[in-house]
């Protein structure tokens, strides 16, 4: 990239009130080191404990979703990295926005949307009542969690999960949710 195509984008971040913003492979070490940098930077801005921790929990799990279930297949006619998506970190108003994208495979989307529009439907006793409920269920063989990451999430939100899927191909879509705090 051309130093006046960074500056652009710099200067587009700047204007987004971008934060943070990281594309590409989500290994362990990176979700650690970037959630060091969040953390530091939330503790510079001397806001209330509890906002980091949500602001630093949300980013931890938008990042792991991204890791582990991002599709790795081909796309667009390229390769897309196994663990591959976006996360950024914003602030608006008085509120901060963490939002995270990757591709996820058409079959999936049936029952990723499903969650989400039962998600949004909730009051914070629904939600509350949904975590109960999935917490005491017995893991899926084979699940990588228990089915909380996005409840949690919508518990902590300030307004509904924002979310949308764009068809990429047949094959696969590019999820993106959006948690204001």
């Amino acid at each position: 990239m051309k130093g006046n195509e960074l500056f652009n984008l710099q200067e587009l971040l700047s204007r987004q009130k971008l934060l943070i913003c990281f594309s590409g492979p989500f290994s362990h070490s990176v979700i650690e080191e970037l959630g060091k940098a969040v953390r530091n930077h939330l503790e510079n801005e001397r806001i209330e404990k509890s906002a980091i921790m949500d602001v630093f929990s949300v980013y931890v799990e938008q990042a792991q979703n991204v890791r582990n279930y991002t599709a790795s297949r081909e796309a667009l006619g390229r390769p897309i990295p196994a663990n591959s998506g976006i996360v950024v970190i914003g602030k608006d108003d008085d509120h901060y926005v963490v939002s995270s994208g990757n591709l996820v495979e058409a079959d999936d989307v049936p029952g990723l949307s499903a969650m989400l529009e039962r998600l949004r439907g909730l009051d914070k006793a629904g939600l509350k009542a949904v975590y109960k409920e999935q917490s005491r269920k017995p893991r899926e063989a084979g699940a990588s969690g228990a089915g909380l990451g996005l409840i949690d999430m919508a518990r902590k939100a300030t307004r509904p999960l924002e979310y949308s899927l764009r068809a990429v191909d047949d094959t696969y879509f590019f999820f993106s949710l959006e948690v204001q705090l």
